[in-house]
């Protein structure tokens, strides 16, 4: 069994000949025999194990294992307490959720501060098929049915070719001693359900289930693989971005649900929000969808996706006042230049965006309008909505719609003497 395992992380690449390897080690059968497999193999390695002290003594007990174990064989060991059940209580999630949220925090938090290179895991080819099936019954595309990978970033998992009865045997052969958790046969839990009462009926259909599943997911992850190339390559030409403006033209997606998911997936949209959005792409413009951190808005001839919080940098705005000359002539060809009378200026000049209920009078005009009919006068999208900065005196008064269009009570007229020339940089 060694040397199959030497040869599956040689053939996937998993751990560099100098690399450092952190094993996560909870005490079951699994990470045991996971354990003991890098030790033999001759990798530099160390453990880490978590303590979420859901099974009072028993979790304690598998502590004082582990620390044991590290003493015996001579390798450093980390440990970590976690309160898990307030945690889950505090975040509204389960239990499971809850310690594997925990779990990967500290795991990343130990590659980063201890100089490990990678953290391997101990899921094998049964625990592959069992998140398949996972997947499968909370309703996921190829992406979630290609289940785990030997690697996933600097997370490895050597033993994702191992049947859980192959790595029992290889412990009982080996006199590798492990604990049981009385839990993985509890069905209570979503997981154990489907391998204590799931997979056995399919091994009563069908002797070799299992093994045709396993392949299953193999030939999916690489279906997957080509389909995210395509994906990929289809969206680099259909995609405009611009700083933080992401659209893509409404006839690009040929009201392909899929495609608008798979473009959306990325910031926070979920499959059910992009049928909604598909839904009235062709009726209703204007449209807003929000995930966690994105605006999505179905703009007349696109579709738009930009943060709801910009951390955008004001412009550079630079003012100079000079006597007006006799033969001084307006500038009317720069959109980024605003030529004012100094004199009707209240210093000092402030930049801010747009805000709900802004009125000004545009240049030419008799009464004031509000500035959102101004922009929709321009057929501004929601982003540049948004984006748009205004220039005020001290007094909050609108002067400039920058880039755009200056209020007509700062203009220069026959009595101006002083002008202020506005730059945009």
């Amino acid at each position: 069994m060694v040397g199959r395992f030497k040869q599956y992380i040689e053939n996937h690449n998993l751990i560099g000949k100098d690399e450092r390897v952190l094993v996560a080690l909870s005490g079951g059968v699994d990470s045991m025999v996971l354990a003991e497999l890098m030790r033999r193999s001759g990798f530099d390695i160390a453990f880490a194990h978590c303590n979420f002290h859901l099974r009072g003594e028993e979790s304690d007990g598998d502590e004082r294992f582990v620390r044991n174990y590290a003493e015996r064989v001579g390798k450093e060991l980390f440990v970590k307490h976690f309160d898990t059940i307030q945690y889950a209580e505090n975040h509204k999630i389960s239990v499971e959720m809850a310690a594997r949220e925990l779990r990967y925090s500290w795991f990343d938090e130990l590659l980063k501060n201890q100089g490990f290179h990678k953290l391997a895991i101990a899921h094998h080819a049964d625990d592959q098929i069992e998140t398949f099936f996972i997947n499968l019954l909370r309703g996921s595309g190829i992406k979630g049915l290609k289940a785990m990978q030997p690697a996933n970033g600097l997370y490895v998992r050597p033993l994702l070719w191992a049947s859980r009865e192959e790595i029992k045997c290889f412990a009982v052969e080996n006199d590798i001693q492990w604990r049981e958790d009385r839990t993985n046969h509890e069905t209570v839990y979503f997981r154990n359900k489907i391998r204590h009462e799931l997979l056995p009926v399919l091994d009563g259909i069908k002797s070799d289930a299992r093994e045709k599943i396993h392949l299953s997911v193999d030939y999916l992850a690489s279906e997957n693989q080509l389909y995210r190339k395509l994906i990929e390559e289809k969206l680099s030409h259909i995609e405009h971005v611009d700083g933080a403006l992401h659209s893509i033209k409404k006839d690009e997606l040929k009201d392909n649900l899929q495609l608008l998911f798979e473009w959306v997936r990325g910031f926070g949209f979920s499959f059910s929000q992009c049928e909604t959005i598909m839904s009235v792409v062709n009726s209703e413009s204007g449209k807003e969808f929000y995930s966690v951190d994105y605006q999505l808005v179905v703009e007349n001839d696109s579709i738009d996706v930009f943060p709801i919080n910009l951390h955008d940098e004001n412009p550079k705005l630079v003012h100079d006042i000079f006597v007006k000359t006799p033969d001084f002539k307006i500038e009317k060809s720069n959109p980024n230049i605003a030529q004012l009378d100094a004199d009707k200026i209240k210093f000092p000049l402030r930049l801010r965006h747009w805000r709900q209920g802004d009125r000004f009078r545009p240049l030419g005009m008799h009464g004031s309008k509000l500035v959102s009919d101004f922009f929709n006068d321009l057929n501004f999208s929601a982003f540049q909505k948004k984006t748009a900065y205004i220039l005020t005196d001290t007094d909050d008064r609108i002067i400039w719609i920058v880039g755009h269009r200056i209020d007509d009570d700062f203009k220069i007229t026959n009595k101006t003497t002083r002008i202020c020339e506005i730059f945009l940089q």
